[in-house]
């Protein structure tokens, strides 16, 4: 028998809503858990919010939350232009961008809810097993193009395949390894999350970049959304956030040359080197229905959502367990 370390997260208990911001107005006629609202939403969360969606829209039946999946600076427009008053992307609001809107009178209110992880998938017969992020960046600059250059393989010549040549997970990868320069020509958009896994499970020599959530198999339940807020309401935080097998998850070195997979453990002490924040905007004051659903998101129920997607919840307290694994 050999010993593995299971990583088990739990939420700390008392979240502060201060630090994200407060204050302002209730408009006449609104409350917090009632209405309907508009919420623009980087496509890469998708699984994540949709899920904050329907627990909020089960606990308040009055409440409708309409939500647009769109690339990133998109939802940063519609913010902008007034089209809506609430967004989730990976990055938080610049200074020129909240002083544009609060000199338009709006109360711009920011809070970090959640740190993101790029996993990198592959078809389980593909033997690759980790990748160094100079590796990464040969490959997607096109300098690298074959398996073999990498170690012995004879999977063939190297296809990227991202979500959307829009998609906020692109720009990250051309910012943190290419410092913005272009990709090579082994790089593919496939329009969606679901035609990523396509490209992989159905080429060997394909390498897929997404966002963690989408790789864990706990958000693969045919779980109703009644025992998900019943789950998310006990008492005891507890979780483990497994991968789907159905695709290799690859391991990435950090600086300290240790290969991590991108496990919340790893993501919250730094270990695993392909992360980003995800940030919750509004623009609406106390009292609202955005700013109710602003409200769940960053309580303890509504961070306990985003634990059980195999996302890093902005507020949490680790907890080590020891388990015990049957040898093969």
């Amino acid at each position: 028998m050999k010993k593995i370390n299971i990583y088990i997260l739990a939420i700390i208990l008392s979240l502060s809503l201060a630090a994200c911001g407060g204050g302002g107005k209730k408009k006449a006629g609104t409350t917090s858990t009632s209405g309907t609202m508009t919420l623009m939403c980087d496509n890469s969360f998708e699984n994540i919010m949709q899920q904050e969606i329907d627990v909020f829209e089960y606990i308040y039946p009055k409440a409708h939350i309409l939500a647009r999946f769109i690339p990133q600076k998109d939802a940063m427009d519609s913010l902008l232009q007034g089209k809506t008053k609430a967004i989730v992307i990976a990055r938080d609001i610049t200074e020129k961008e909240r002083t544009f809107l609060t000199q338009k009178r709006h109360i711009v209110k920011s809070c970090k809810i959640a740190v993101d992880a790029l996993a990198l998938i592959v078809n389980p017969e593909n033997t690759i097993e980790v990748l160094s992020k100079q590796e990464i960046s040969d490959i997607l600059s096109g300098k690298v193009k074959n398996w073999n250059e990498i170690e012995p393989n004879k999977t063939g010549e190297i296809k990227v395949v991202f979500d959307d040549e829009s998609s906020s997970t692109v720009q990250y990868m051309r910012d943190s390894l290419l410092n913005g320069q272009p990709f090579g020509d082994n790089v593919f958009a496939q329009d969606s999350i679901q035609g990523v896994f396509d490209a992989v499970k159905n080429h060997k020599n394909a390498i897929g970049i997404i966002g963690v959530s989408w790789i864990t198999s706990d958000m693969q339940r045919n779980i109703s959304t009644e025992d998900l807020a019943k789950e998310v309401n006990d008492e005891n935080p507890n979780t483990i956030a497994e991968f789907v097998n159905s695709v290799k998850v690859l391991r990435v070195l950090n600086s300290s040359a240790v290969a991590c997979k991108p496990y919340q453990q790893n993501i919250y002490d730094g270990s695993y080197p392909l992360f980003r924040q995800i940030y919750m905007i509004i623009t609406s004051p106390n009292g609202t229905l955005s700013h109710g659903f602003y409200s769940f998101v960053t309580s303890r129920n509504g961070q306990k959502i985003i634990l059980k997607t195999g996302v890093m919840p902005a507020v949490i307290q680790p907890q080590i367990v020891e388990l015990v694994e049957p040898e093969q």
